[in-house]
Parts: C-alpha cells; sequence; structure tokens
C-alpha cells in the first residue's frame, strides 16, 4: 500500500516535487536537493492542484493557497511554522521576531532549524524569515531562490 504519491514539475524557481498523504492533503514540497519521500510517482488531482497554484504564486497571480495540508512536526516546529504562516505577504521578519512570537526569544537558531525542517515551502513562507542584520541567509531551494521569492513578494 501506498504511503502516497508525489509528482515533479519544472518551475520559473527550478523543478519542485509535490507530494500528498493518498488522502489528498499536500504533505510535501521539495527542491532539486532535497531528499524525496518515498512514495509513487504520480500526478494526483490534490499535486496538480498544488502545482497550478504555486505557478499562480510564481506569476505573480497569487498571495494565498488554499489547499488540503497535511502538516506534521515536532510541537516547537508547529508553533515556529504556524507563526512562520502568519507574516504577511512581500513582508519579512527576522529569526529573533518569530521566536518572540512564539514565546522563546532565546530559540532564534532553534526557529532557523526549524524553518529547514519545513516540509511545505513556499506554503508555510520561510522565505519571508531573515537575519535580524537583514542578511537574507539560507533557504532550502537556495538563496538564489529565496532572493527570487521575496522580490516577487515585494512588487505586490
Amino acid at each position: 500500500m501506498s504511503n502516497g504519491y508525489v509528482f515533479s514539475y519544472d518551475t520559473v524557481i527550478g523543478p519542485i516535487r509535490i507530494a500528498e498523504n493518498g488522502r489528498g492533503e499536500i504533505d510535501w514540497i521539495g527542491f532539486p536537493l532535497s531528499k524525496v519521500p518515498e512514495k509513487e510517482v504520480k500526478e494526483t488531482e490534490a499535486i496538480r492542484e498544488m502545482a497550478n497554484q504555486l505557478d499562480e504564486y510564481l506569476s505573480g497571480k497569487r498571495r494565498a493557497f488554499n489547499v488540503k495540508l497535511d502538516l506534521k512536526g515536532t510541537e516547537f516546529q508547529m508553533k515556529v511554522w504556524n507563526a512562520l504562516s502568519e507574516v504577511p505577504y512581500g513582508e519579512l521578519v527576522s529569526y529573533s521576531d518569530i521566536a518572540k512570537r512564539i514565546g522563546n526569544e532565546n530559540a532564534s537558531r532553534a526557529v532557523g532549524s526549524a524553518c529547514k525542517a519545513n516540509p511545505l515551502p513556499p506554503i508555510v513562507p520561510c522565505h519571508r524569515i531573515v537575519r535580524s542584520s537583514g542578511i537574507i541567509g539560507e533557504y532550502l531551494g537556495g538563496k538564489s531562490v529565496k532572493e527570487h521569492l521575496i522580490d516577487l513578494e515585494k512588487r505586490k
């Protein structure tokens, strides 16, 4: 029995892979260097819809996503990801800002680790998080992808 499906697409930011859990809920989006979950390769309706919404987002036609998600992580990761999801389109905040929002102002590095573990970029918008110095920092898809997403959203 399959634990879901995964399918690949070419986008303006490079190849991405989208996975769903077998119940129509998106549970992973990955960039070329991401480890692909062991799932059957198949394009499902949920994956196709996610790909369409990502394409609309990347072309500047969409600011929010409305697909069913299956987001799983530790309690701390979930707090971070929920806080990230509240950062408005086109705005940037620091890792320390997120740490303060979740009630743990000394957890900036742990916030960075939670961003690195984010299974749903850019749906959970960790690209909107920068260092306090303003340096953009790392990103799952690479710095050039993070810069592209930040620039895209600056055009509001």
